[in-house]
């Protein structure tokens, strides 16, 4: 039966499935001066044709909906095989990953398509997935891949403007190595600007959507994970290592909840700045807490939370116990009334803010 005229805008699933490969951060370097050497004698001869089966498994789509693609909108396959069967090359997948990206978040099929058309998909040459030392593979799966599936995701994450819908695009579709490459600040961006302006804003926008998705894809989990690689990357070697001498401190969630990402953001951005911050993992409960306190000495506590019912004893425990330790909780408004504000308990309203004031107290 052939498709409906509403079918195309509705069949692609929330994320593909595909997990490609990354290039650890030692070698990113390495990538980016070896890529553009290889992208140069590159043709697209050398690029193993898919079928549409394979390609309709790699986007997570119906054959029929590629074929309606093909038929309304011209993306279709472009290489010609023997027997004259038509075969989608690198730039034909490509733009079709952006076609669907688009119609996952909400753009009309017919100005997707335009977008998906007008995009420049030759970038670097080597298309999603494509080996970095020769050409992409078609594994039986309809997945594209190989251990330098990660090449090109560094290489065009560094000559394109990186923008919270490319790494939506690339979450939702299950791209581990684009979120990667997407979310590595440069090395002249602070990190609490990479937070404020590009981290944050992909995580709401994740946060704001419904998807529909397979067993074992979570689009915010591999976010999460690319942004605490990027952040074991930059934090310096000094603020890995333990200073005789150089008090710490000490970072932590409200008790039963969940770490928040804005906690290891901090540590990396007070970090960069020579101050060691540590995060409390496990349990937080009160007497836990000031054991800690009580063995590190901290300079600062800082306490985060999400609740508007948040258990705030520790708060109080710490402040009985290391009177002159300063301490910033950052809590919703909900939860303003419960805290026991102190001559050293204080109320922060924002990262930048709570950067401050925690170095102000700790350098």
């Amino acid at each position: 039966m052939a498709p409906r005229d509403g079918d195309d805008a509705a069949a692609p699933s929330a994320a593909s499935g595909l997990v490609p490969g990354f290039v650890p951060g030692d070698a990113a370097a390495t990538v980016t001066e070896l890529a553009p050497m290889r992208i140069q004698n590159r043709t697209p001869r050398q690029v193993p044709a898919l079928t549409v089966a394979a390609v309709a498994r790699r986007l997570g789509v119906a054959p029929a909906t590629l074929r309606t693609w093909d038929r309304r909108y011209g993306l279709g396959p472009s290489a010609h095989a023997a027997g004259s069967h038509r075969r989608y090359t690198a730039e034909d997948v490509n733009r079709l990953l952006v076609m669907r990206g688009l119609t996952i978040d909400g753009v009309a099929p017919s100005e997707a398509a335009r977008l998906a058309r007008e995009s420049d998909t030759h970038g670097d040459g080597l298309g999603h997935g494509q080996a970095a030392g020769g050409a992409p593979h078609d594994d039986g799966h309809g997945t594209v891949g190989g251990a330098g599936s990660a090449t090109g995701a560094l290489v065009r994450a560094r000559t394109q403007e990186v923008t919270p819908t490319l790494v939506i695009d690339a979450a939702l579709r299950g791209d581990e190595a684009t979120c990667r490459a997407l979310l590595t600040p440069p090395s002249d961006v602070l990190v609490e600007t990479w937070w404020l302006e590009l981290v944050e804003p992909v995580r709401a926008g994740l946060a704001a959507r419904t998807v529909l998705a397979r067993s074992g894809e979570e689009a915010d989990t591999i976010v999460v994970a690319a942004v605490l690689a990027a952040l074991r990357n930059r934090s310096t070697p000094l603020a890995r290592t333990h200073v005789a001498g150089r008090r710490v401190v000490l970072l932590l969630a409200a008790p039963d909840e969940p770490r928040p990402l804005s906690l290891h953001v901090l540590a990396a951005a007070l970090a960069v700045r020579g101050v060691d911050a540590r995060v409390v993992a496990g349990p937080v409960e009160p007497h836990r807490t000031v054991e800690i306190a009580a063995m590190t000495r901290p300079a600062a506590i800082v306490l985060v939370t999400d609740r508007a019912d948040a258990d705030l004893t520790v708060i109080v425990a710490l402040a009985q116990a290391q009177p002159d330790v300063p301490q910033f909780v950052v809590l919703p408004d909900g939860a303003a009334a419960d805290l026991p504000l102190g001559r050293l308990v204080h109320r922060a309203r924002s990262f930048t803010g709570l950067l401050h004031e925690v170095l102000a107290v700790s350098t």
